[in-house]
């Protein structure tokens, strides 16, 4: 301890540097001091990376102050590490991760194909926001914006107080510390929102009746909307859904359009259904008179969704109800067991059922998903493959990766035809009976697209819909007669000729047979 006496005569700057000197040199130093002097304490070597100067009260009564001071080098470090402690204790803080909803993809996902996470035309929320390559599309989306505030005649404060109020819960749906500040994010909520909301009406309605011309770069039903489609269907590009919700309510006038923006969601998304059935002219015309405040369309009322890719993963899987997942291993106790990599196949591929006997029959069904087996036949529904497969079915596995409240039935389907296709001969096979169309080069690209979509999926087979289906077919591949049977149709019943060769056989060995036993016949009997 270091008492000093007299404050008036040393400053805070010589107390400094007589401390700083004293601890470099190990020494102890008197000061200049009139009545005590400047000392280390005895059990320096023990208290050496603390120090405490205290002023105590002087003889004229005058309270002076205890300043502490630290020198140790690593007293940063130690602030460091407690500042760590305490935003972990606010990001482990209840309810912090219930509104979480827009996630950044996992590293070991997106080593596959970084291109099928990543947008290469328009951003949408603070993910990309303001990347060099996409900034090109800044200007149409100022543009659309300013076409929205002419053709609502509103001024761009109500659509920025509007998105302030809304801006704690919109941060709180991504993924980590987003660095924007908040009139940069509120800004990014306007621009972006109502540029998608532009696209849409404009798919349903008509770009011509928002006020864009014929041939507008971008608002306007041509080659570069696939690409933007693409762009706005993946997980890192999302806007929530309230967002979206609560711009539309103001352009409108209406402040409650919950689930109108779902539907016109659906209607534009609808060139990337995997599925060869689009919504019918009909659909079209009553979602446009949907806009018009009137509830006519109404096919998906019950969707809900917190961004466009839920709404587009459950417009996919909203009709028909799925089979609960059957257990096939035993639980020990009640514990929830880790997916294990290595027990992700659900069936034999094509080829080696066709051997078993079963055979393949496509399903008139718009739900891609629902597959049935009976009778040693797999009936699958028609599944259509375009450029933009990949990328849709990479986001949505990536989504039900991250989002646990969510069910895996995507990631099912996808991982049961990735174990059904191992080579160009099977999907040869699926596309013979038309239950595979695809617009891609060859039968062997599709065999490479399914066999790396699930690469690096840690998938549990107990957690599939697909696992009461799969232990039947299994079960029937399993009977040895089932695989004789085929074997004795592939080998002598596979053309007419084979068949008329093995009836022709029949009936000489049953001459021969008869001729045989009426001459032995004959021989130990006489007539």
């Amino acid at each position: 301890m270091v008492a000093v006496f007299n404050k008036e005569l040393l400053s805070w700057y010589l107390i400094t540097l007589k401390l700083r000197e004293t601890v470099e040199s190990g020494l102890p130093r008197s000061s200049t001091g009139t009545n005590k002097s400047l000392e280390l304490p005895e059990d320096h070597e023990h208290h050496h990376h603390h120090l405490q100067l205290q002023i105590p009260i002087t003889e004229d009564g005058e309270n002076c102050s205890v300043l502490e001071l630290d020198p140790s080098p690593d007293s940063d470090w130690i602030i460091s590490i407690k500042e760590k402690l305490e935003q972990a204790r606010q990001d482990d803080a209840a309810g912090s991760w219930e509104r979480l909803s827009i996630y950044r993809v996992p590293h070991y996902l997106r080593e596959g194909d970084i291109k099928s996470y990543v947008p290469q035309i328009v951003s949408l929320g603070p993910y990309h926001h303001g990347k060099k390559r996409l900034r090109q599309m800044d200007q149409h989306k100022w543009r659309s914006l300013h076409r929205v505030l002419k053709r609502t005649n509103m001024e761009i404060q109500v659509y920025l107080d509007s998105m302030t109020e809304l801006e704690e819960r919109a941060r709180a749906c991504y993924e980590g510390t987003i660095t924007l500040a908040t009139n940069e994010f509120v800004e990014m909520l306007v621009l972006d929102g109502c540029f998608v909301l532009e696209l849409f009406q404009g798919t349903a309605v008509g770009f011509e009746r928002l006020g864009y011309a014929r041939n507008d770069p971008v608002f306007a039903m041509r080659g570069s909307m696939h690409a933007i489609q693409r762009d706005m269907i993946m997980l890192e590009n999302q806007l929530p859904l309230f967002v979206l919700d609560r711009l539309l309510g103001i352009q409108l006038g209406e402040p409650d359009q919950k689930g109108k923006v779902a539907k016109l969601a659906i209607r534009f998304f609808d060139p990337l259904m995997p599925t060869d059935e689009p919504l019918t002219k009909s659909d079209m015309n009553r979602l446009g008179s949907s806009l018009g405040h009137t509830n006519t369309f109404d096919p998906f009322s019950d969707l809900g969704g917190l961004h466009c890719l839920d709404v587009f993963r459950r417009s996919l899987l909203s009709s028909g109800a799925k089979p609960k997942p059957r257990v096939w291993l035993k639980r020990r106790s009640n514990a929830i067991r880790v997916a294990d990599k290595r027990r992700q196949q659900l069936i034999h591929c094509v080829s080696e059922l066709r051997e078993a006997g079963i055979k393949f029959r496509k399903r008139k069904t718009d739900r891609f998903w629902d597959i049935k087996f009976k009778n040693g036949v797999l009936h699958i529904p028609r599944l259509l493959i375009h450029d933009g497969t990949k990328s849709l079915f990479l986001n949505l596995i990536a989504f039900e990766q991250c989002h646990l409240d969510c069910s895996n039935d995507i990631t099912s389907y996808v991982i049961f035809m990735d174990n059904l296709i191992n080579s160009h001969e099977d999907v040869g096979y699926l596309h013979y009976f038309g239950i595979i169309e695809h617009w891609l080069g060859s039968d062997a690209e599709v065999a490479d697209l399914f066999n790396r979509l699930c690469q690096e999926v840690v998938f549990d087979i107990n957690n599939s819909y697909l696992s009461h289906l799969s232990e039947d077919v299994n079960r029937y591949y399993d009977h040895r007669w089932n695989a004789w049977r085929a074997a004795l149709r592939h080998r002598y019943f596979n053309n007419p000729w084979a068949i008329i060769s093995f009836f022709a056989a029949c009936v000489l060995l049953v001459l021969t047979f008869a001729q045989t036993f009426y001459g032995v016949y004959g021989y130990y009997r006489p007539s």
